[in-house]
């Protein structure tokens, strides 16, 4: 088995590789890799030959301290959402001290639909070296989100910060303004607390610099966690050669700069945010650090070298997370803070082993933060129970069944299952997360009528519902499709149709007066005036060129249709568009209309137009070309030219 460190990126959903290295970084790069590789060689020997031991401090968690954190103002504001699944959320944050737009996923807590007045503390999931900015490593790497569906707590991810430490930085680098501690400690939490039904008890899990992270953040904002866990983080950092090191993981993870986060090594910067230096500011702390030898273990591919894997980067950065844990324990059993320390015998600095760490420590963070370790006991029943039994992708139930909007709902590990009027079906995944969006069979949708099905043409993934549909390709996503625009959609032949697939949500068009949806193809246009149509192709191009319904013409009055010699005409509240292979697309509009239709339009002498009105050679009024002639208006008097 191949396994990947943290330092070689994350593995990527299509099995493809690492992000690749750019340019001449790349032999840099397994320069590096391969002294790490020498490194953890020469460590590991000793271990390999059983020649080393290691003693194990344990303690049972604390409770939680009483004192919150403080609460201001923080100015942050939530951006959007997007809704990945029924318990699974994207919140797009606008932050005032990064200046920019930050990603934050939460897995929701096991009850969060069942009980929708009831409040859930959060576990903040911390990330390595090489954060991604599309999604945590927690998810892309572990089982994290099948592992926390049926735990009662609010699962909170942020996404980016690569080669952070989650720290403020005394300056920006590498494109990056970074004041992670100010965000996480200061702008997220009113938010969660705000909106999205979270306590302030806490607790924070990080690997590698978010084991680094998980202990200082606590220390350094008394009251932010009531637990805290290290899994293979680096926990002295001004101790010999620590800040080289940390400087040296930076430039390979994202060429970044450590002066720019903390300061000059060793100096004041760096203590601030030394774990070891901090450990008595963590008294009152459930307290969880474990990391492994560096030598080769059950998630690892051995090499020739007795105990010596072939993950060389992974070893020696298991080596030094090792040697700073052991330093930071003996601190904290020194001052005496309890603490559950775990020195796994064999493992490198690898994913797998964190998804181990993350089941190992769950007792102890949920006695800390009060809520059950063990789901509470269900099962399906009736007709829920045969859905079940026929979708055992479903996974095991979370709940018991429970009433909703005239029905009633169950949910499982990998979703929900439905049923009002006689129909159960399921709804699950990217469709089960648009649903929830929409609010479920409460919202626009109402309850599902079909299981989810697949497309004739094997592109796509759908659920109708009473009152539309949502829509799935792996191209663009989910998207609702309902009301008078959905009938529409069905009457021209749903996704085989001219429009295809949606590919955004519904959405209100500036003025207020109507909705637009768009599709692969062009747009749906509704408003109360003017009914349901498509606009599409050239002939969508050349009317966002003209503002679209804010523009000259207005909303669309019907659906494309086909003109003289297979072109198109879209009509409008204020005009047409026209469209022939020859010719192109383009308006024509008031007294030229009028004109140009008197004499049969496109069928008539003047053929279809060439271009739109411009001003007359006279400079006065307007003319318009045809093929076959042109049209000039002055004032009230239109002339019609051969």
């Amino acid at each position: 088995m191949q396994m990947r460190t943290e330092l070689g990126g994350h593995r990527r959903r299509s099995g493809g590789s690492a992000r690749p290295e750019s340019g001449g970084r790349r032999s840099v790069g397994f320069a590096k890799r391969r002294a790490l590789g020498l490194l953890a060689a020469a460590l590991v020997a000793p271990l390999a030959a059983g020649a080393t031991t290691v003693s194990v401090a344990s303690a049972e968690p604390l409770a939680a301290q009483a004192d919150p954190v403080g609460q201001n103002a923080s100015g942050a504001t939530v951006r959007a959402v997007d809704w990945l699944t029924d318990r699974r959320v994207a919140l797009w944050i606008d932050s005032p001290s990064m200046g920019t737009p930050i990603q934050v996923q939460m897995l929701l807590a096991r009850d969060w639909n069942i009980a929708p007045e009831k409040r859930f503390p959060s576990v903040f999931m911390l990330d390595g070296m090489r954060a991604r900015d599309d999604q945590s490593g927690w998810t892309l790497e572990t089982d994290a989100e099948a592992f926390f569906a049926d735990k009662n707590v609010n699962v909170v991810l942020p996404v980016g910060g690569q080669s952070s430490f989650y720290s403020d930085w005394v300056d920006q680098n590498n494109g990056q303004n970074y004041k992670w501690e100010t965000f996480l400690t200061k702008e997220l939490p009113p938010i969660l607390e705000k909106d999205w039904r979270s306590t302030d008890k806490r607790g924070v899990v990080g690997l590698s610099m978010g084991g680094t992270a998980a202990m200082f953040l606590p220390a350094r904002n008394p009251g932010f966690a009531q637990f805290a866990a290290s899994l293979s983080g680096i926990l002295t950092t001004t101790t010999l050669g620590m800040p080289e090191a940390i400087h040296y993981a930076m430039q390979d993870a994202g060429g970044f700069d450590s002066e720019a986060m903390w300061g000059e090594p060793g100096g004041e910067g760096w203590k601030a945010h030394d774990p070891y230096l901090l450990a008595d500011k963590l008294r009152g702390v459930s307290l969880y650090v474990s990391s492994g030898s560096g030598s080769a273990g059950p998630y690892d591919d051995p090499s020739s070298v007795p105990g010596v894997s072939t993950n060389y980067a992974g070893m020696g950065l298991e080596i030094l997370s090792r040697l700073t844990s052991q330093s930071f324990a003996t601190k904290l059993k020194k001052i005496g803070i309890p603490a559950q320390i775990v020195y796994r015998p064999s493992g490198t600095h690898t994913w797998k082993y964190w998804e181990f760490e993350l089941h190992q420590l769950w007792p102890q963070l949920a006695n800390t933060l009060g809520v059950e370790v063990e789901k509470p006991a269900c099962a399906p029943a009736g007709a829920i129970a045969d859905v079940a039994g026929a979708g055992p992708w479903l996974g095991d139930c979370l709940t018991a069944e429970y009433p909703v909007a005239g029905g009633t709902v169950q949910d499982f590990r990998f979703g929900r299952v439905f049923s009002s009027d006689g129909v159960t079906v399921p709804v699950a995944g990217a469709i089960g997360g648009v649903y929830q969006g929409n609010g479920g069979p409460a919202g626009v949708l109402g309850y599902p009528t079909t299981e989810e099905r697949g497309t004739a043409d094997g592109r796509s993934r759908f659920n109708h519902f009473r009152n539309g549909a949502i829509y799935w390709t792996p191209e663009h996503g989910a998207h609702p499709v309902r009301g008078a625009i959905f009938e529409e959609w069905k009457r021209q032949g749903w996704e085989s149709g001219p429009l295809g697939y949606p590919v955004l949500d519904e959405a209100r068009t500036p003025d207020g007066r109507g909705v637009v949806q768009g599709f692969e193809i062009g747009a749906m246009y509704w408003s109360e005036q003017t009914g349901a149509h498509a606009v599409l192709g050239m002939i969508m191009d050349r009317y966002s060129r003209l503002g679209y319904e804010g523009g000259v013409l207005g909303y669309p009055t019907s659906s494309e249709q086909v003109a003289k010699d297979n072109g198109r005409v879209g009509n409008f509240q204020n005009g047409r568009i026209y469209w022939s292979e020859p010719t192109g697309a383009w308006p024509v509009r008031g007294k030229v209309l009028e004109a140009w239709d008197a004499e049969g339009a496109e069928n008539g002498r003047f053929g279809y137009p060439v271009g739109e009105e411009f001003p007359a050679e006279s400079g006065r009024g307007i003319q318009q070309n045809f093929q076959n002639g042109f049209v000039t208006v002055d004032g009230g008097e239109v002339t019609l030219t051969p």
